[in-house]
């Protein structure tokens, strides 16, 4: 595969299977096993915790950090992005990565500026896009797996109940003050992307136009927006 297609799938590798994949019901991949020195949550303790991690995301309206993506095959790209819930997000990768994510309506948009090509899949078709839900639940639609906590960190890892084959996502949060630093994406092939948050500002104001995606072949004389003769 191009190593363009490479780096936008690797963000949320459920989409790209969720385009070139019947969806089916199946087993969610199996898990790594827990890193040396966690300490898996159980009980009453879990609860409590998710308890605190569900009220953390679902108090997020807006946040702005820098990224840093990694792939399993060590590929790399950085960028800055948007999230503003319910159901927009921007993903916006610096130079020389030529790729485009916005989500909104619903849907998960990749453009490549090079090849200007636009693929979209619903948002529903990853965990992914269970951040971006209005009101985010840690249960019923979604399966916690995994509750862990390591060095000050917690990891959360879920999937969806209805459709456990379209991936895994594991948070990785501060514990105090909590906040979301990391996320890890797990395929139903065992690939992994970590997507790794800095510089994270919450709580500012973003021009909804960020979160639209105008296809520029319909702006250009002759393109796709041209008057027909």
């Amino acid at each position: 595969m191009h190593r363009r297609a490479l780096i936008a799938f690797t963000l949320a590798p459920a989409l790209a299977l969720a385009q070139t994949q019947p969806r089916r019901a199946a087993p969610p991949p199996a898990p790594p096993p827990a890193q040396r020195g966690s300490t898996v949550l159980a009980g009453a303790e879990r609860a409590a915790v998710l308890g605190r991690v569900e009220a953390y995301l679902g108090g997020i309206r807006t946040l702005k950090a820098r990224f840093l993506q990694l792939a399993q095959n060590g590929a790399t790209a950085e960028g800055t992005a948007w999230i503003q819930r319910p159901g927009r997000m921007r993903f916006d990768y610096d130079p020389p990565t030529p790729m485009l994510l916005v989500a909104s309506f619903g849907q998960f948009l990749f453009y490549d500026r090079e090849l200007r090509s636009p693929s979209v899949v619903p948002t529903s078709a990853t965990p992914l896009g269970i951040l971006l839900q209005e009101n985010l639940r840690l249960s019923g639609a979604v399966t916690i797996e995994e509750v862990a906590r390591e060095g000050g960190f917690l990891a959360v890892t879920l999937f969806r109940t209805d459709s456990p084959g379209d991936g895994r996502l594991t948070l990785i949060m501060d514990e105090t003050p909590m906040q979301l630093r990391q996320w890890v994406v797990l395929d139903t092939q065992n690939r992994t992307t970590r997507v790794t948050l800095s510089r994270i500002e919450t709580g500012l104001t973003f021009d909804t136009a960020i979160f639209a995606f105008n296809d520029p072949r319909f702006f250009e004389p002759g393109g796709l927006g041209a008057p027909q003769r």
